[in-house]
């Protein structure tokens, strides 16, 4: 039986891990079922921001009116938008040669399950025959999610779509006329953005009683407000059943009153949520411990309780986004290859993400009910974009249903602890706050250096660590700067000014 020094499975974050293995000499093997370079180069992040960007522009085309210019738009050129995307999606065969060449790496292209204690075995694709087990002396599972399909009758006899199939068997070689959005969360806001913005009639069904509900409460009525204008919005509403007739799908949906109601579309687009990979995997035939919504169970050290066996990225379910699993993978390399047999914790107080829906939307940090439900005394600011120069000139006024809108939590110790911003620019808004909340958070004197041991070698990688200071963390050091005017970025700095508490007496 095969036996190597490292597995890793799942090659979206893994690559990164599996590198480090090969450049250590190790004999590794990497095990992926679908594309290399797992969601986001493939069906998720980096695909759908080319399709976004088109999206954005022609909602700008639509806004010039409210400054004086209006176009007149000619034409959207599918196939050129398409052709751009999947350039970049087909990265993936690249990156494949390229580890074919490896001589200490086997792939293996197919499912992988564990069979007993630190061994495995993977169902093949080309060939749907099970591999010889083989045994790993480390395993890591970057093993991603899927999409959770809800059991709603007729769904699969009517079909439908996921980010997963449009993005491969199901993409379309010309847009639907119309298409139904089940969900309201982060991806569906950005695939109704996309396919409302190209013209089809998009509609969404979301059983909460607002959009994207991971974001402050006046954010999510200002992405209605203005979506309302372009997308059918059905909230406090859920679909119970699906059939289809004459080449049309048809969702029955029921809203909180027991109202039914029926919804017409070519297709259906499922967008609500993701499940674990974890039950594929089989982990509990290696004794790997899972919560109970399936995700695998990690400690700040992104351990398993088994040892040697760590999980990062969507598999253990905790902010599934590409940026904090390339944050958590710096963190395993120390723990795993790293020369001091110290280790790093994961610290996830700053975790940003945004939405690239329209208006753009930016998150860092706590919500104002977190803070509140998690002990802090807090005040509160805000700010609109109408209210600034800036946010004047870009056409918006206090009658923009879409006027942009920027929410600062902070504690009672001025310390940031979420900032909140839906409006143009807002991915580029909210990096600053997550600078400054992960700022100070060390006293120590800084290293100048930490090694990390490849092999015969020394890596030399450079660790500067903060000073302590009182203003660490907090929002001093926008009052003691100077803000570009006419900016944007006056929007964050001002907003100081409105800082209100709200359970401090």
């Amino acid at each position: 039986m095969k036996e190597y020094d490292l597995v890793v499975i799942g090659s979206g974050v893994g690559l990164t891990i599996i590198n480090y293995g090969i450049m250590a000499g190790w004999k590794c093997a990497l095990i992926e079922d679908k594309k290399i370079g797992g969601t986001c180069l493939t069906r998720g992040c980096i695909p759908s921001k080319i399709l976004v960007y088109p999206a954005d522009i022609i909602k700008e085309v639509e806004r010039a009116k409210k400054i004086g210019i209006e176009f007149e738009l000619k034409k959207i050129d599918w196939n050129l938008i398409s052709q751009r995307m999947w350039q970049q999606i087909n990265e993936s065969y690249e990156i494949e040669k390229g580890l074919s060449t490896v001589k200490n790496l086997d792939l293996y292209k197919g499912v992988s399950e564990f069979t007993r204690e630190y061994t495995m075995k993977v169902k093949l694709n080309e060939t749907g025959e099970y591999s010889n087990e083989f045994k790993g002396k480390r395993f890591v599972i970057a093993s991603g999610a899927r999409e959770f399909i809800p059991p709603i009758a007729g769904l699969n006899e009517a079909g439908f779509i996921t980010s997963t199939t449009f993005f491969g068997e199901k993409f379309p070689k010309k847009l639907w006329k119309s298409i139904i959005i089940i969900g309201g969360g982060i991806i569906a806001a950005e695939f109704a953005h996309i396919f409302s913005s190209f013209g089809v009639e998009t509609t969404i069904v979301e059983m909460l009683p607002r959009l994207v509900s991971t974001e402050e409460p006046e954010i999510s009525e200002i992405l209605e407000k203005s979506m309302r204008k372009h997308v059918n919005i059905h909230l406090n509403s859920k679909a119970i059943s699906v059939k289809k007739e004459n080449n049309m799908k048809i969702v029955i949906i029921e809203n909180k009153n027991g109202e039914k109601k029926d919804l017409i579309a070519e297709e259906i687009f499922l967008a609500v949520g993701r499940r674990s990979n974890a039950d594929l995997l089989k982990v509990e035939k290696t004794g790997i411990e899972t919560d109970k919504q399936g995700w695998i169970i990690t400690n700040k050290y992104l351990e398993t309780n088994k040892s040697n066996i760590w999980a990062l990225g969507d598999a253990n379910g905790k902010f599934q986004f590409r940026h904090k699993a390339n944050y958590e993978a710096e963190i395993l390399i120390q723990n795993i290859f790293g020369h001091s047999k110290e280790k790093i914790a994961v610290d996830y107080s700053a975790v940003p993400w945004a939405i690239f829906t329209h208006p753009q939307i930016a998150h860092v940090g706590m919500t104002q009910q977190e803070a509140i439900s998690n002990g802090y005394k807090i005040y509160v600011a805000k700010k609109k974009y109408s209210e600034v120069a800036k946010g004047f000139a870009l056409g918006f006024d206090e009658s923009s249903e879409d006027d942009g809108l920027f929410k600062l939590i902070v504690d009672e110790h001025y310390r940031i602890l979420g900032a909140h911003i839906i409006g143009p620019y807002a991915e580029s808004l909210i990096q600053p706050f997550v600078y400054l909340m992960n700022s100070g958070f060390s006293c120590t004197p800084p290293h100048m250096q930490s090694q990390i041991q490849i092999k015969e070698s020394v890596i030399k990688m450079p660790k500067f660590l903060s000073a302590c200071s009182p203003d660490a963390g907090t929002i001093i050091p926008i009052y003691k700067s100077m803000v570009i005017h006419p900016s944007i970025n006056e929007v964050t700095a001002w907003a100081l000014g409105n800082l209100r508490p709200v359970n401090i007496k």
